[in-house]
């Protein structure tokens, strides 16, 4: 009896020692979730031209709903509108300019380069990338120009000038609705504030046919939209997934090893009474960035203790939570710890009906990180002895 009894202790001991120098086998990670997404956006337009920049810039506006197909790649719906101008400079020095209207929906595809270079994590803050797409223009609304045409004929006929290089009448004068194609290409960059919130920045060029000012120059027409606003993300955009600790380059080390201990209860027995010694029991309860809740994986750990507390009817719980450092501010850091504490004594309180003076909560925020990677330590310790 006593020998098996020390083979026993021998092999617990080796195997606690090779626990702890091991990561665990998988890790619960946030993963990318395909995703709708709106934007609205407003700013600026230049509309390239032979008169001076400041008398061709006009106001813009762009609502946009898409879809994000990967980290990377994603499709959108932008419609773009409001105002175009242009203008002419005569030899005599007058200038003439006009503007005019229009409505441009475009259908683009976005590439996300830092998601391309670096890869994903749902908590960076920055990110930038490109665009590209086709759409159309359709533009209306065309009198100023078509007064402007009437005035620059007379000035020329009252000078007897004819025109040459960059003066000219406006021959591609258009009236009532044109539509016309377009080719846009631009970059962007967005700042998240939340994890559905970013405000973000767009540059964009467009290209459509020579008609679109009114001149005849012989090469496309261009305009060039410059935009600030805000884009939010619809339904569920990350989702929780099992990883290996060890796969490739994505390696967790972790300085403490949550272990369960199921070493026999010792009796130590003295002349009148009998005292049974406990081993103590620890668990782990991981969490999602900005969460508090106890997701479905992590529930079977909470029920643990709970069985651990009612078959030591003298055990007592201490549940710590904590915060990771990489994420949010330490005001905020330390409401969420506390939170994560308090939803596990909740638990074992209303739903396995452990008596609250059994149960001590404790949060240390954001300044103490007892794991070395970054997101184990969105999580509360338990231990029950």
């Amino acid at each position: 009896m006593k020998f098996r009894k020390l083979l026993y202790t021998a092999l617990l001991s080796a195997g606690c020692m090779s626990a702890s120098a091991q990561a665990p086998e998988t890790v619960t990670v946030e993963a990318f979730n395909p995703h709708w997404f709106v934007q609205a956006q407003a700013g600026a337009q230049y509309t390239l031209g032979e008169v001076c920049f400041g008398d061709l810039v006009s106001p813009n506006i762009q609502v946009a709903g898409g879809y994000q197909f990967t980290p990377v790649w994603g499709l959108r719906l932008a419609v773009n509108a409001w105002q175009s101008k242009g203008g002419s400079t005569l030899p005599a020095g007058t200038t003439y300019t006009w503007k005019y209207n229009y409505v441009a929906p475009t259908v683009d595809f976005t590439c996300d380069l830092v998601n391309l270079i670096w890869g994903y994590k749902p908590d960076r803050v920055f990110t930038a990338g490109i665009l590209g797409g086709v759409g159309v223009n359709v533009a209306f609304n065309n009198d100023e120009a078509i007064s402007a045409d009437g005035l620059i004929k007379a000035e020329l006929r009252r000078t007897s000038y004819a025109p040459h290089g960059d003066v000219m009448y406006l021959d591609n004068l258009w009236d009532g609705t044109i539509a016309r194609f377009k080719g846009r290409f631009g970059v962007y960059a967005d700042c998240r504030v939340s994890k559905r919130v970013s405000l973000g920045v767009e540059v964009n060029a467009n290209t459509t046919s020579d008609m679109y000012n009114s001149k005849d120059a012989s090469n496309l027409d261009w305009y060039f939209n410059a935009l600030a606003g805000v884009k939010v993300r619809l339904g569920k955009i990350t989702k929780q997934v099992e990883k290996k600790a060890c796969c490739g380059h994505e390696k967790v080390v972790e300085k403490i090893v949550e272990k369960i201990v199921e070493k026999p209860v010792e009796k130590i027995v003295y002349r009148d009474r009998e005292v049974i010694k406990v081993e103590p029991l620890r668990k782990d309860i991981f969490f999602t960035i900005s969460n508090s809740d106890v997701s479905r994986a992590e529930m079977v750990k909470v029920e643990d203790i709970a069985t651990y507390l009612n078959k030591y009817p003298n055990a007592k719980v201490t549940i710590t939570g904590y915060a990771d450092k990489g994420t949010g501010s330490a005001k905020i850091n330390e409401k969420l710890a506390k939170k994560r504490s308090e939803i596990v004594a909740e638990l074992l309180k209303n739903k396995f009906g452990i008596a609250s003076d059994r149960i001590t909560v404790e949060s240390k925020g954001d300044t103490v990180q007892p794991f070395e990677q970054n997101d184990l330590n969105r999580v509360s310790i338990c231990v029950a002895e």
